[in-house]
């Protein structure tokens, strides 16, 4: 028995894009079998003309007759591509009978999204180590995975045509980030991120003319990555691990705790990065991989251990590097084991050891906050602000000089 296909179709003003004159830009939504898709008019309606419910215009003027006579015809139009696909008896899609009412072919529809995607990924491959990080390549092929993913699952394709893109295509790709794979909001946006990315270069040679995330904005929440206390801090550094590699973990994050560097410059950090320094102490010295600013660190006592523990460790000797750290997603996977094994409930992750150093290490221990932004390669203060928590411990002692000071008679 053959399968029932569904097929509607109906008109929709886009109310958010409107004109002065309170005119706006007139689109046909046609779904077939629960997928959707949606072809611009290249007409206006006067809003105060228009009845979303039934999708066209209401009155008895002249300007009302015509539109609704151009939109029946419009819509018979579409309905005569439907019925041509199902006589042929070939699959076809939604996507299909608007590219056949508005006249693309097989031929002339151009590049496609997933394979510009791939030489995107291919060329930032190649300035690994220059221009790039491991883990931002990594990244940009997970984003690729998702992207096929998604048209996989709402087109059953295995990829689509640039000038196929629109403002739906972006939002429909976030509500699949979102929902079917479960992401995180600001971990959604960094996907939808790239994926801007690769459509303006589309856009800068020439193969896409409109925009599709011109009506879109990539909106980053607010997130407290949280820290260490003095007393976590503490727990870590004196638990005793019977497994090497997570005490080798352990020791990289705690190394990161008392210097406040990122995975991706602590992964890379050789002999070269120590110095010392005008005061006969040894420092770090490393230009930082995101921004390129230098951070200079004065080593402490607990740091200068871990280097010395690990110093003749065989994957420091065969990648001339001082400490033995795995990937930022390996660091992450491990550190969630640890946080159970010490009974700390905080979500460790390389950069809550940053966000430690800024915050229990340093300035609730009275470092100036300048010099903790130089420490963290900052550009400017209000960066470091940030990162700029005062622990009840610091209020606590600088409210202290104030007890008693101010006598109230009963």
């Amino acid at each position: 028995m053959e399968k029932r296909s569904t097929f509607t179709m109906m008109f929709y003003a886009k109310k958010t894009v409107a004109n002065k004159m309170g005119e706006s830009p007139l689109y046909l939504r046609i779904t077939m079998n629960g997928e959707s898709t949606s072809l611009s008019l290249y007409k206006t309606v006067n809003l105060k003309y228009w009845n979303a419910k039934s999708g066209m215009a209401e009155g008895s003027d002249k300007y009302v007759k015509e539109l609704n006579r151009f939109l029946m015809a419009s819509q018979s139009g579409v309905y005569e591509h439907y019925k041509n696909f199902r006589e042929k008896g070939l699959p076809f899609t939604v996507t299909d009978i608007r590219d056949a009412y508005i006249g693309r072919s097989k031929a002339n529809k151009g590049k496609k999204l997933l394979e510009l995607y791939r030489l995107h990924n291919d060329k930032i491959r190649t300035l690994i180590g220059i221009d790039y990080t491991d883990s931002t390549v990594e990244r940009y092929d997970v984003s690729l995975k998702h992207t096929r993913n998604f048209i996989n699952a709402k087109y059953q394709k295995e990829d689509v045509y640039l000038n196929e893109l629109n403002y739906e295509f972006i939002t429909d790709f976030e509500i699949f980030l979102k929902t079917k794979k479960g992401i995180a909001h600001n971990t959604t946006m960094k996907y939808v991120k790239n994926l801007k990315k690769v459509i303006h270069i589309a856009i800068a040679n020439g193969d896409l003319t409109k925009d599709p995330f011109s009506e879109f904005k990539v909106r980053m929440k607010k997130v407290d990555r949280g820290y260490l206390t003095e007393e976590e801090l503490k727990i870590l550094i004196n638990k005793k691990f019977s497994n090497a590699r997570l005490d080798q973990v352990r020791d990289c994050f705690v190394f990161s705790c008392f210097t406040g560097l990122a995975h991706a410059d602590l992964i890379r950090l050789s002999q070269q990065n120590i110095i010392t320094g005008s005061d006969g102490s040894k420092w770090i010295k490393i230009h930082r991989q995101k921004t390129d600013n230098l951070s200079s660190i004065p080593l402490l006592a607990s740091a200068k251990a871990i280097l010395e523990k690990y110093k003749d460790h065989p994957q420091c000797v065969l990648n001339n590097v001082i400490l033995p750290v795995n990937s930022n997603q390996k660091m992450n996977a491990y550190l969630k084991e640890i946080a159970d094994l010490c009974g700390i409930s905080k979500n460790l992750s390389c950069h809550l050891a940053r966000h430690t150093f800024a915050t229990t290490v340093t300035l609730n221990n009275d470092v100036p906050i300048e010099t903790v932004s130089k420490m963290l390669g900052h550009t400017s203060l209000n960066v470091t602000r940030i990162y700029a928590r005062l622990l009840d411990k610091k209020i606590g002692q600088d409210m202290k000089h104030l007890d008693g000071m101010y006598q109230v008679e009963g």
